[in-house]
């Protein structure tokens, strides 16, 4: 079905649309293919919803990651000793897969709001990309704090235990679980015939998100298990810092609100929370809306919110609480800026 029967659908229907239009805002019970009908009309058509707003998070973010992540990322790898360093090349590898979703996903936002329709192929595509690149990040920050969690508990063993070798091998890995993952779900909505091609040239990831929320028992399952991978992870980070913090905190490092390790603490702990609470916002949402306590309107509009503002925050927060904290890094880069200001104020020859 291409973008030109969609629209004789919807012409077709144009005499029924506000009594539609009352059952997209009403908490009443729909069918399937009501659901999915009403859903379509939206991403094709959001008659009454500026959407346009939300696309100013994903750009602003997209902005403030260009200019701070390939600065960081060079810093780490134009710099033999510190691109030897188990934790600068997580550092990188989660900066680039950040990078990566921002990009993609405001993209996807542009698009969705201009109402340029994508063929089906590259929807897929690019919703696939954008799973991969999330995923991506995620497991890579839940490596970043094993990896600071045997340095800090196992000095001795560390270099023994994680050595640069290794940690690219681990690196490796965390893409192929990355791209594992989505593969699995994606394999099982095509075979399930599970993706609305109306829906699909728009690439609305909320709409999409809602319509997997709803859709077949498998599809559902398939959500779910990503999710609680997700989950498993963020507990996994949450874990470890709390161990670290009851097994140091006799050590003094703790002494003071305003010390390094509170502070490292307090902002490491900041972004795990814009990780979790997106994800739990979802949640709810989903709850909420399978459940039919909140309207579709709303649910939609909720995930709008949880897509284009609060899963990007940590991306573009991450190189600011993370990257930025590193001696090394931050001596780098005033070291770079020092050597620019000098070269541009150098005196001039004196006369002969």
């Amino acid at each position: 079905m291409d973008f030109s029967v969609c629209a004789s659908v919807m012409r077709a229907n144009a005499t029924a649309y506000r009594f539609r239009e009352r059952e997209f805002n009403s908490s009443s019970n729909l069918d399937d293919a009501s659901l999915y009908y009403l859903l379509e009309e939206w991403a094709l058509h959001p008659s009454g919803t500026n959407v346009k707003m939300f696309l100013i998070p994903p750009v602003v973010c997209l902005v403030a990651g260009i200019l701070i992540n390939p600065v960081i990322l060079f810093v780490i790898f134009s710099r033999f000793r510190i691109r030897q360093e188990t934790r600068y090349l997580l550092l990188g590898n989660a900066l680039l897969s950040d990078l990566i979703y921002l990009v993609f996903y405001t993209v996807s936002a542009a698009l969705n709001t201009a109402h340029v329709h994508l063929p089906k192929e590259a929807c897929v595509l690019l919703l696939f990309l954008l799973a991969v690149a999330y995923c991506g990040g995620l497991f890579t920050a839940a490596a970043i704090v094993l990896d600071t969690y045997i340095a800090i508990l196992f000095p001795l063993r560390y270099i023994t235990i994680l050595p640069p070798s290794r940690t690219k091998k681990i690196i490796v890995l965390l893409w192929m679980c990355s791209g594992a993952f989505p593969g699995i779900f994606f394999l099982v909505l095509s075979s399930t015939h599970s993706f609305v091609p109306c829906v699909l040239e728009t690439c609305s990831v909320p709409v999409i998100l809602i319509l997997t929320l709803n859709g077949i028992d498998a599809v559902k399952l398939c959500f779910w298990l990503s999710t609680t991978v997700i989950f498993l992870c963020l507990s996994l980070m949450f874990c470890c810092y709390a161990i670290l913090y009851f097994k140091t905190k006799q050590s003094g490092i703790w002494e003071g609100i305003c010390s390094r390790a509170s502070v490292t603490f307090l902002m490491h702990n900041t972004v795990l929370f814009f990780y979790f609470f997106p994800l739990l916002a979802l949640f709810v949402e989903s709850f909420l809306c399978i459940n039919i306590v909140v309207r579709l309107q709303t649910g939609i509009w909720v995930s709008l919110i949880v897509c284009n503002v609060l899963m990007i925050l940590p991306k573009v927060l991450f190189p600011f609480l993370y990257g930025l904290r590193y001696r090394e890094i931050s001596a780098s880069l005033r070291s770079i800026v020092r050597r620019k200001h000098l070269r541009q104020v150098s005196p001039a020859p004196s006369p002969s």
